[in-house]
């Protein structure tokens, strides 16, 4: 689970005082400095422990557990969290001259505090949870209701694809190859954000991520964005190949253009997006078989960037004609020439990829 931005712990802090100001108005003299300090602390402890940020291999291994055991361990520990923050909390402000009380009182909460903590910690967790589940920007967008009419607007789209995934399911199973998409999802999530793309969708072993189209060409965020994805599968070899015997290889496309976004469903909300360069990306992202590259970029994106990062170059393909599309698409593929791969090179990877594979096969055997 992510940790988040510099911002959402600035908002999650806002929120905590928030709700240590109103636990001063329900059950004190009204809201004072200390209630909201403690609120504070507690809150942002807390979500940090939520979110893994310490504790992250205990809680993982809290989850495993069965559903009701998980939940009556999960609560106990983060009634100790808690229980542990007002203390640390309690120490400071005491030390600081904050509360004028005993230390004693200073760092023990209330009867009332610890079930008003784990209620306002459940709410906002909720809340996070459902951020997570459809992606902060979207939730954003589904809160202030700024797609409640569709609405015209310029996006640039990356689509990626996992190769060799259904081979992979073939050979290991769909539970193993499950866990490897989890895994790989779960890589891409931290290049995505630091290039502050969105994650809009998960289709099989396919990732869609876009931009507003400005935000996208800013510093060619877009492209940047596939190449550091790379690089993070790349620099971890070693570990994936130990845990699932190969290295995950991602063909991307970026395109992007005009499209019609717009809020859909009843039950289950999205934001959904329609028009001509959703189809044209998937297309493109096909073409990435045939042209035996692993990143293609339309020249509709291409010549809106100011600069290519350094490193990678662009190569013109030519146009070609997409199925499904009346008009022929110029096309150039990318690489960064600061990490080829050369044939010899390919051969040894292949090679180290065979031989992880039966070490795997033996250990899942």
């Amino acid at each position: 689970m992510s940790s988040g931005t510099a911002t959402f712990w600035i908002i999650i802090a806002v929120v905590s005082a928030s709700f240590g100001a109103l636990h001063g108005f329900l059950f004190g003299d009204g809201p004072k400095l200390a209630g909201v300090l403690y609120g504070t602390c507690i809150g942002l402890l807390t979500i940090a422990y939520q979110r893994g940020v310490f504790l992250a291999g205990y809680s993982e291994r809290l989850r495993r557990l069965p559903t009701p055991a998980y939940i009556v361990a999960a609560e106990i520990s983060l009634v100790f969290v808690i229980v542990a923050g007002m203390a640390l909390t309690g120490l400071v402000l005491w030390t600081l001259g904050i509360v004028d009380k005993p230390l004693m009182e200073a760092i023990t909460p209330k009867l009332s505090t610890i079930p008003f903590a784990l209620v306002m910690s459940a709410i906002i967790v909720s809340v996070l949870r459902v951020r997570d589940l459809i992606g902060g920007e979207t939730f954003l967008n589904l809160i202030l209701g700024r797609y409640h009419r569709p609405v015209r607007e310029e996006r640039i789209f990356l689509f990626l694809d996992l190769a060799g995934s259904t081979a992979y399911a073939a050979r290991h199973g769909d539970l193993a190859a499950q866990e490897l998409l989890k895994a790989v999802f779960s890589a891409i999530a931290e290049p995505v954000r630091r290039y502050r793309g969105q994650v809009d969708d998960y289709v099989g072993d396919q990732v869609i991520v876009s931009w507003p189209l400005a935000r996208g060409i800013e510093q060619a965020r877009c492209v940047a964005c596939v190449f550091a994805i790379h690089r993070a599968l790349d620099d971890d070899r070693a570990r994936w190949l130990a845990r699932f015997g190969l290295v995950p290889e991602l063909r991307a496309a970026l395109h992007g253009g005009s499209v019609v976004t717009a809020e859909v469903g009843v039950d289950r909300h999205k934001i959904a997006y329609f028009g001509d360069v959703m189809n044209a990306t998937a297309r493109l992202e096909g073409l990435c078989r045939e042209t035996q590259r692993a990143v293609l970029i339309s020249e509709a994106v291409l010549a809106r960037l100011p600069v290519l990062p350094e490193g990678i170059e662009a190569e013109a393909l030519g146009s070609y004609h997409l199925r499904g599309r009346s008009e022929t698409m110029a096309v150039h593929a990318l690489a960064d020439r600061r990490r080829p791969l050369f044939v010899g090179a390919r051969a040894e990877v292949d090679a180290d990829r065979r031989a992880a594979g039966r070490v795997y096969a033996a250990l899942r055997g």
